[in-house]
């Protein structure tokens, strides 16, 4: 509830009921049933043990291509600090290692810190759609970017921050 007013700055806002308790226990257990169908992974990015964000693998693809979407968000007053470049190379070694993917997409909105965590986390681009998304009555390029895990490049700033699995019923 802290940063719904700034996600929505970025994403299409949810409807009030999507906060409730019933809403939140649907969206885990959902989350739970993607994660056993291996479909999408979700993680909570925390620093001190407190929740600073999410990062997380959506449509998941297998076989043949093994890749997945990865979208994070990071909390209003944890921006700019380095965190959201710091989950995405936590999440990397996950999505590398134990989940053994093979490529991962992102796409973002044309905004200097995406672009940023991006290339500093290996990812290069290889598109854009021009006028692509129509948000808050204004039309935005979207910039499509990937990592192979053979892809070198990462480099992570250090931090004590962490990722680990959304709490699961």
């Amino acid at each position: 509830m802290e940063n719904r007013a700034y996600f929505e700055n970025w994403v299409t806002a949810r409807a009030p009921s999507y906060y409730g308790k019933e809403a939140i226990a649907a969206a885990i257990e959902q989350a739970q049933r993607e994660r056993q169908q291996d479909l999408a992974y979700q993680y909570l990015a925390k620093l001190d043990g407190q929740i600073i964000g999410r990062v997380n693998l959506t449509a998941v693809t297998r076989p043949y291509f093994n890749k997945a979407v990865l979208g994070y968000r990071i909390g209003e007053r944890f921006g700019g600090r380095g965190y959201a470049t710091r989950v995405v190379a936590l999440l990397l070694e996950e999505a590398f290692g134990p989940l053994d993917l093979w490529r991962l997409e992102a796409t973002r909105p044309q905004t200097l810190g995406s672009v940023a965590v991006m290339q500093r986390n290996g990812f290069h681009q290889y598109g854009r759609s021009e006028k692509a998304m129509l948000f808050q009555d204004a039309w935005s390029d979207l910039l499509y970017f990937e990592r192979r895990k053979e892809d070198t490049g990462t480099r992570k700033k250090p931090s004590d921050c962490s990722i680990e699995r959304a709490p699961l019923p």
